[in-house]
């Protein structure tokens, strides 16, 4: 029956990581497509790639996106030819966007390239595109309305956002299998990804969220927000931004509570649950607590085994 997790982004490479180890060819990974983009008439997958490079073991250590011993000529001779260069292309990572973009001309799926480049480093486990449609995250902000990329990168997601659109999604098809996949699985773990850019795109993909919702007691969510603040990344201040608490419950007042039925709290918010009401959700949702804090391999392997001991 094997194990899905919805992932998109650092904290769900992390998980992933452990995850992997515990369950090899047994893990699909249904991965969020809303960042893809083209640069340089290349076509880039940057969650595909960062989760495939860490299970991989050739991820940079310190950046966690790109190679390991990545160097950046190339984007710099570009720098000749074009006026904008701010979206960094490592060498060495280039050959994965030539590969891409060369198979997707002649015709292959997303989901049939990804399953290449996967079995090309070596991994025994599923990694599925949420759609092999395209989907793009976009971000309506002070300074206009940007792909994530302009936002995550050009403007180091220092704009304000007003709103945020899944633009193509309500005309995507949930990449063969995954359905499948979702409906047959134990369990269904949604990583500590970011809610709003790296998993509310793959839910918004027609059938996905429905599917995931039908297994809501089969399905564990992980927090992204610790003590007030994302790990990593702009989840705390879109969160504030568009209204919702920047903590866990305004994680899952934003997922719904009909999505899940588990959700696990980093143990630093204890506090939290002493203080929740019963009634704070329409469906019950069972709150439970452990460190989310994946500083090291071994932390990530623990919340990992914790996921698929806890009882569901």
């Amino acid at each position: 029956m094997g194990i899905v997790a919805l992932a998109g982004g650092i904290g769900a490479a992390k998980l992933l990581e452990g995850l992997y180890a515990e369950l090899g060819e047994d893990l699909t990974i249904i991965v969020n497509v809303g960042d893809d983009d083209t640069f340089f008439g290349l076509k880039v997958s940057p969650d595909l790639d960062i989760i495939t490079y860490t299970l991989g073991g050739i991820i940079d250590p310190a950046r966690r996106w790109g190679l390991a011993d990545e160097t950046f000529k190339c984007i710099a001779a570009l720098g000749t030819y074009y006026p904008e260069t701010w979206f960094n292309l490592g060498d060495k990572d280039l050959a994965t966007h030539i590969f891409r973009t060369d198979r997707l001309n002649q015709g292959k799926s997303l989901a049939e390239v990804s399953h290449e480049i996967a079995h090309k480093l070596g991994l025994s486990c599923t990694i599925l595109p949420a759609t092999n449609d395209i989907v793009q995250t976009k971000l309506y902000t002070s300074q206009g309305v940007l792909d994530f990329e302009e936002y995550f990168v050009k403007f180091r997601a220092g704009v304000p956002v007003t709103k945020i659109d899944y633009r193509g999604a309500a005309d995507a098809v949930p990449t063969p299998g995954v359905l499948e996949t979702i409906a047959r699985a134990e369990r269904v773990i949604i990583c500590p990804s970011n809610p709003m850019l790296s998993i509310a795109p793959i839910l918004a993909v027609p059938g996905i969220r429905a599917a995931v919702a039908a297994r809501r007691d089969t399905t564990i969510a992980v927090t992204p927000i610790i003590q007030g603040d994302a790990v990593k990344g702009p989840t705390a201040h879109l969160f504030r931004e568009l209204g919702y608490d920047v903590n866990p419950l305004g994680v899952v007042d934003y997922y719904g509570a009909d999505l899940f039925a588990h959700f696990v709290v980093d143990a630093r918010d204890e506090d939290l649950l002493l203080e929740l009401s019963p009634d704070r959700f329409p469906l019950p949702v069972n709150f439970t607590m452990f460190d989310t804090l994946m500083v090291d391999f071994g932390k990530r392997l623990e919340l990992a085994k914790y996921l698929l001991q806890y009882p569901i």
